[in-house]
């Protein structure tokens, strides 16, 4: 059963600083500051660049393969999160 998770970003961070999701899950990235955050990862398990978007807006990302994924905000790199994705 594949499933959506959502994080929020909020006050310059991640409302989740860690989440487990299976291979085939989504992860909706909620912008809940008043001004734009972006989402990407260098991750070898999972590498994207969802740009920057503003509040109220979301981007999803569906995680394909297993491993570590390292999230970050390219606006404010004090941003981080791990997902971690299982079988």
């Amino acid at each position: 059963l594949v499933q959506e998770y959502e994080v929020g970003q909020k006050n310059k961070t991640f409302t989740t600083k860690k989440l487990i999701v299976k291979v085939g899950d989504t992860v909706k990235f909620t912008n809940q500051d008043p001004f734009f955050h972006n989402i990407f990862s260098l991750s070898e398990t999972k590498s994207f660049d969802l740009g920057s978007y503003p509040k109220g807006k979301h981007r999803s990302v569906t995680f394909d393969n297993p491993g570590e994924v390292e999230i970050e905000c390219a606006i404010h790199p004090s941003m981080r999160m791990k997902i971690k994705v299982e079988k």
